[in-house]
């Protein structure tokens, strides 16, 4: 007769929602309830999200993640914040949203569907940010932030693309003051190809702060070797942030 043998099958641990909180305590932080102390919070962060993204190489997404990442580091509850948020603008008034929605088939005008990288919201949003509540995401958000990474097979990020996209944040902040709301809309390049010429150039990286600085955009760039921060905001009992670099540009 063949033995058979007991195998001991041990349950994988598991951590108690509370003792998860526990083993990260500083996530554990108050909400953020009005724009200032989100682009704050931001701006603390920016110091992570500089050393996370120069630590590896990846898309967008991936750069994405890693902010996404650090701004709940930072103490951003995860209820306020969303990623690739699909909204929803009816009859937009702003002439880059309405020539936007011109370009589609005439059965699918009427509106234009932004869809911000990242968006810090008030508490009120409740952790929902699905499509269907399209309402509420326009009317309690305080950041939008778009990202943008270096990762170009063959080729490199060009300051085009980045003002198109600044364009749009300024566009999306408007639609939003229309309607009684309001957004502080932030830019995010994460320039850090380890090729020089796989990096955007000094005079197109200044092309895209000056688009950012005329829009009242944020503006954050990262570079393997330099950093800059704009916030396009004085906070209060703070020193204004003004194109604050670590590096001398030509």
């Amino acid at each position: 007769m063949p033995q058979h043998h007991a195998v001991r099958v041990e349950e994988p641990v598991r951590l108690a929602p509370e003792r998860a909180v526990d083993a990260m305590p500083e996530m554990r932080a108050p909400p953020v309830r009005n724009m200032v102390d989100a682009v704050r919070l931001v701006a603390e962060a920016w110091p992570l999200i500089v050393e996370e993204c120069r630590s590896a190489l990846g898309g967008e997404l991936h750069y994405q993640a890693m902010a996404y990442h650090c701004l709940r580091r930072a103490g951003l509850p995860a209820t306020q914040l969303g990623m690739n948020v699909k909204q929803w603008i009816d009859a937009p008034v702003t002439p880059l949203f309405r020539a936007l929605n011109s370009r589609k088939e005439a059965g699918f005008r009427g509106g234009f569907e932004p869809i911000p990288d990242i968006v810090i919201f008030r508490p009120a949003i409740g952790g929902d940010w699905r499509r269907r509540n399209r309402q509420a995401t326009l009317r309690h958000m305080l950041v939008a932030i778009e990202v943008k990474a270096s990762e170009r097979a063959g080729g490199r990020l060009r300051a085009g693309e980045i003002i198109r996209d600044i364009r749009k944040l300024a566009a999306h902040r408007d639609e939003l003051r229309h309607r009684g709301g309001d957004v502080h809309p932030m830019m995010m390049v994460i320039d850090t190809a380890p090729l020089a010429d796989e990096r955007m150039p000094a005079a197109k990286l200044k092309l895209a702060r000056a688009a950012a600085q005329a829009q009242g955009v944020g503006f954050l760039h990262v570079s393997p070797t330099a950093t800059c921060m704009e916030l396009a905001m004085v906070l209060p009992e703070e020193k204004p942030v003004q194109f604050a670099f670590d590096f001398m540009m030509g």
